[in-house]
């Protein structure tokens, strides 16, 4: 029976997508000449992705912490990476970021050409090349006063265990001088597991926002990888 309900779910994200798809070119059109940063986009973004998250009766999703994250200026804010879904929730932070996401996602019909218009930030990983041009860009962004988001592990993973977090979100918040945002991510590999696609039933998911950190209280780049990533750990209940 879940199954079955997977795939009704997974069929009604694949008929609804190419409707919230022109619904985001109208409302990049309309807003083009006004919203450079692209944040009437970006929440309309925020809606579509929710929209899935609540359609679903076997998941609830609480988010928290919200007042730590900015509506205007820079911020890099991290979160752990455990399944395709926390793509989904981490939109419930509903406030304006550009993701980081692997160059793969650009080409999903209508969720990657939203995910371009938008202007989040692809980045082929283990390409050295896209990694320079992906911190060239989110410099860019910092500099305009765009939050950008990483996941720091660089991959799901496999088990919801944290794996070692990569160094370039925390180089960016120590040479940018912005805050640096935890987020920890909980309960999103037991609804879609890393290569499955069959649904978990009630999972609850909780996205839990961290007080932001200041680079400058931190030697460099390894102590503020290494704090935050405890921070995060100690969120999870990890220890």
């Amino acid at each position: 029976m879940l199954r079955l309900f997977s795939y009704a779910y997974w069929a009604v994200i694949g008929i609804t997508c190419p409707i919230f798809f022109v619904g985001a070119v109208l409302v990049w059109l309309v807003t083009l000449p006004f919203d450079r940063r692209k944040v009437v986009l970006h929440m309309y973004s925020c809606a579509w992705a929710l929209f899935y998250v609540t359609l679903n009766p076997i998941w609830r999703l609480d988010v928290r912490g919200r007042e730590h994250l900015p509506w205007r200026g820079p911020a890099v804010i991290v979160a752990n990476h455990a399944s395709l879904i926390d793509i989904l929730v981490l939109f419930g932070l509903l406030r304006p970021f550009k993701w980081v996401s692997k160059a793969e996602n650009f080409k999903i019909p209508f969720v990657g050409w939203n995910m371009t218009l938008n202007g989040y930030v692809p980045l082929v990983r283990g390409d050295r090349a896209s990694v320079i041009d992906m911190l060239a860009t989110c410099s860019r962004l910092l500099q305009c006063g765009n939050p950008v988001l990483f996941f720091p592990e660089g991959t799901r993973s496999k088990d919801g265990r944290l794996r070692p977090f990569k160094d370039g979100a925390f180089e960016l918040a120590i040479q940018h001088g912005v805050p640096l945002i935890p987020v920890a991510v909980d309960g999103t590999a037991q609804a879609l597991p890393k290569h499955g696609m069959v649904l978990e039933e009630h999972v609850r998911a909780t996205v839990q926002i961290l007080e932001p950190m200041d680079p400058a209280d931190y030697a460099d780049v390894a102590a503020l990888r290494e704090a935050t990533r405890e921070r995060i750990a100690t969120a999870l209940g990890q220890h």
